[in-house]
């Protein structure tokens, strides 16, 4: 194992809750500041650390180590995101159902010396969804990508009662091993691969559809598909949250359909993060607003930089 301690040894007090954040390339987070926040605006000793891998010197495959310096040091829990999740799920004591079921773990508690994993992004993208879009049909859903947010959302479309869930993806046969896990966790929906030949014509019997690329992001332009070839009133949304208002987005708008953009579905898992670290739920509306402005001055800033 190389590189240094995750943090600087401080250790927190019975009254604070610690938690840290396992990742790569994380310093543009706004995960710690939300939690931050909205802690202490419930009341609460919180303190979020961003542990990033690259900055440690670390490597993936220092999780177990670093997840045992955590809870040495005090640490009530970590957010684990990327390159990370599957190797979480390998190494807690106790999963909860529906991580379990997806296989992946963003949040380990770490409570008298075992490791509990959670995985909130399914849970974040199914209450925006409620939210955002309470009318939104759920007869035919289109998503295109199958990696990790999309195993999630999938996960979540399913749970919210999709009766026929087609996937596309630009590797067809992780479109179809994610569809295969599917079919055995929802027997009674319908869950098919679409090749790229035929999305046109998917796209046009859609009542919504899901980007889960990472297509639209500020520094990955595009679209995952083309939204002129939906019908009227079939919903449209969207993962990527920098920018929230992506090209599909912005499509889809403009033609007047109605849209899910990825604020909802991060500030989602945050939320559901923080009350199950805590223990008190937060004010979700509150939390919602203070992301949406967090991320209207960090676009200001880009633009004014441009």
């Amino acid at each position: 194992m190389s590189g240094g301690p995750i943090g600087d040894r401080r250790q927190a007090t019975p009254a604070t809750h610690l938690v840290g954040l396992i990742g790569e390339r994380l310093t543009a987070s706004l995960t710690p500041l939300l939690h931050e926040t909205e802690a202490a605006r419930l009341g609460l000793e919180y303190e979020y650390r961003i542990l990033d891998l690259i900055e440690m010197g670390r490597s993936p495959r220092d999780l177990e180590h670093l997840l045992g310096e955590a809870a040495d040091e005090g640490f009530d829990a970590v957010n684990v995101t990327y390159p990370c999740k599957q190797l979480a799920f390998d190494l807690v004591d106790d999963v909860d159902h529906d991580a379990g079921r997806l296989r992946a773990v963003n949040l380990v508690l770490l409570r008298e010396g075992r490791r509990v994993g959670y995985n909130t992004d399914w849970i974040g993208y199914r209450d925006g969804l409620r939210a955002g879009l309470p009318d939104a049909s759920m007869e035919r859903v289109v998503q295109a990508g199958c990696g990790g947010a999309g195993s999630a959302t999938a996960y979540a479309l399913l749970a919210c009662g999709t009766r026929e869930l087609q996937l596309t993806d630009v590797d067809d046969a992780r479109a179809e091993a994610l569809a295969d896990e599917l079919r055995a966790l929802f027997p009674s929906s319908r869950v098919t691969t679409v090749f790229a030949s035929e999305l046109d014509v998917a796209l046009a019997a859609a009542s919504g559809v899901v980007n889960a690329t990472p297509l639209g992001m500020a520094h990955h332009p595009g679209v995952a598909f083309d939204v002129d070839r939906v019908r009227p009133g079939t919903w449209v949304s969207d993962v990527v949250y920098r920018p929230l208002q992506t090209e599909l987005i912005r499509r889809a708008i403009r033609r007047g359909l109605p849209v899910l953009d990825g604020g909802r579905m991060a500030v989602g898992q945050a939320f559901a993060s923080l009350e199950i670290i805590t223990g008190v739920r937060p004010d979700r509306q509150r939390m919602e607003g203070h992301f949406r402005g967090l991320v209207r001055e960090e676009t200001s800033a880009e633009e004014e930089r441009a």
